[in-house]
């Protein structure tokens, strides 16, 4: 599950009925190159799907119903020809598919030895400028890229777009597992969750500490025993771990995995207090939490269904991608301290070190046994910071920055996951703007530059996109 979305993409190429009689040879032409050319360029990027190119209002609107019903998660539209727009705008009107539509040609250049046959083979140009007219006068939403058939900063930037619809599709479908209830009085993820369904499309499902507690008592010694081994191959355990410290961990992660399969759920939430409430929890689940992130499993802490179907939304359109919270600002270092009480996502650990098993030296609730925690610090490079939020209205809100991973930790003495996070712009003028933009105070981080894949999964699902 640790990976981004491969998206399903249906290919709507459209052309001329005069074309039928005038050019008769054209069709079949053009649809060789997109066979030959346009698929297997794309095919890097998505599935995609294509039978032959169409030029009536009912065959477009055939192919469309038959994209639907192919569950694609995008459609991306091409002018092989000059195509009249008011045949495909009844079918564009009604589908609920994202619409792309690209621009492209086989000619790459127009110089002397240009003919007459090129300009017939490569003239969707003006084909696209009605359609994307009529689309906007519709108020029908859409995207347009602009580049030749070949050309890698356009399938780049298709392959961003393929992939925030893939994630948003996912999205709609998504089921959130809350154990507990949220952390009392916090405001900045209060959801009506409702709304949360209606816009965004996520599911949610109230778990009890009793079947948590009840599936760690039941878990077979054979699988604990399994899983302590992992962890112990995997990561560098503390000298003073006993065998109850790691079966009850191990435990405690079988019992969430359990709870995730059953309820068929893509991302998690819990309230550590709640875990305290029962007086058979044997530990809290952080070791599980970082793991299953690993394994692209949205988290997101205290409760907070938000971030936790956040986190999970943001690995599908740029994993790995992990759960977080600022700490602490280093003003002389112009960097952020994040962490949290004992989640991240362990994928994203540094690769010239093993990753710490360590016992925190105070409990943060009640439990019978110690809680482990592994003091994950992250991979340094180039990262993403990002955040979904609601803002005034009940709108959506997504918050991005590029920043840096420091190269930073694992600090001594910490029991905490935690690294330093460098803004691109400066530690005051991010925080500000943080702030200001709305932003909670639950967050997520991932690898590399997402920025366009978020902005583009923003407008997806109607939310306003904020980069600070």
């Amino acid at each position: 599950m640790n990976r981004t979305v491969r998206p399903k993409v249906g290919l709507l190429a459209l052309t001329l009925e005069l074309y039928e009689t005038l050019l008769p040879d054209l069709r079949a032409s053009r649809e060789s190159w997109l066979r030959k050319s346009i698929v297997p360029a794309l095919q890097r990027e998505a599935d995609v799907l294509f039978e032959h190119a169409v030029f009536r209002r009912e065959d477009i609107e055939a192919a469309v119903a038959g994209f639907e019903a192919a569950k694609v998660d995008a459609l991306l539209v091409i002018l092989t020809t000059y195509s009249p727009s008011q045949l495909a705008l009844p079918a564009l009107l009604r589908t609920r598919l994202p619409i792309i539509i690209w621009n492209t040609q086989e000619l790459l250049a127009v110089d002397q030895g240009f003919t007459l046959q090129n300009m017939v083979d490569n003239h969707g140009v003006h084909g696209t400028q009605d359609l994307a007219n009529v689309l906007t006068r519709s108020g029908v939403p859409f995207h347009y890229v602009t580049s030749p058939d070949n050309d890698a900063s356009g399938l780049e930037e298709l392959g961003d777009l393929f992939t925030a619809a893939a994630a948003v599709n996912r999205l709609r479908s998504a089921r959130i597992g809350m154990i507990g209830y949220p952390f009392p009085g916090i405001g900045d993820f209060a959801v009506d969750t409702t709304r949360m369904a209606a816009t965004l499309g996520c599911s949610w499902i109230n778990l009890t500490v009793e079947d948590y507690n009840n599936r760690c008592a039941s878990a077979p010694a054979s699988e604990v025993g399994r899983l302590v081994a992992k962890y112990r191959r995997a990561y560098d355990l503390a000298a003073d771990l006993t065998k109850t410290d790691l079966n009850s961990t191990a435990a405690a992660e079988l019992a969430l995995r359990g709870m995730v399969a059953d309820h068929r759920l893509s991302a998690l939430t819990y309230q550590f207090l709640a875990f305290g409430d029962d007086d058979r929890t044997r530990t809290l689940p952080f070791v599980a939490a970082s793991r299953m992130m690993a394994d692209g499993i949205g988290f997101g802490g205290e409760g907070d269904l938000i971030a936790a179907a956040a986190t999970a939304f943001f690995n599908w359109l740029k994993t790995p991608a992990s759960f977080s919270e600022i700490f602490t600002t280093d003003f002389v270092g112009e960097s952020l301290f994040m962490s949290h009480m004992g989640e991240a996502n362990v994928a994203m650990a540094r690769r010239d070190r093993k990753v710490a098993l360590v016992a925190r030296p105070a409990p943060i609730t009640r439990t019978r046994d110690r809680q482990l925690a592994l003091v994950t610090s992250f991979e340094p490079g180039p990262a993403t910071f990002a955040a979904l939020t609601q803002i005034a209205g009940g709108k959506w809100r997504i918050i991005a920055a590029p920043a840096t991973i420091e190269d930073c930790g694992p600090l001594p003495g910490f029991c905490v996951p935690h690294f330093k996070l460098k803004p691109a712009g400066g530690v005051r003028q991010f925080l500000t703007a943080y702030a200001t933009a709305g932003g909670p105070h639950h967050n997520a981080v991932c690898f590399g530059d997402a920025r366009r894949r978020l902005r583009f999964a923003a407008g997806l699902i109607g939310a306003d996109y904020c980069e600070i």
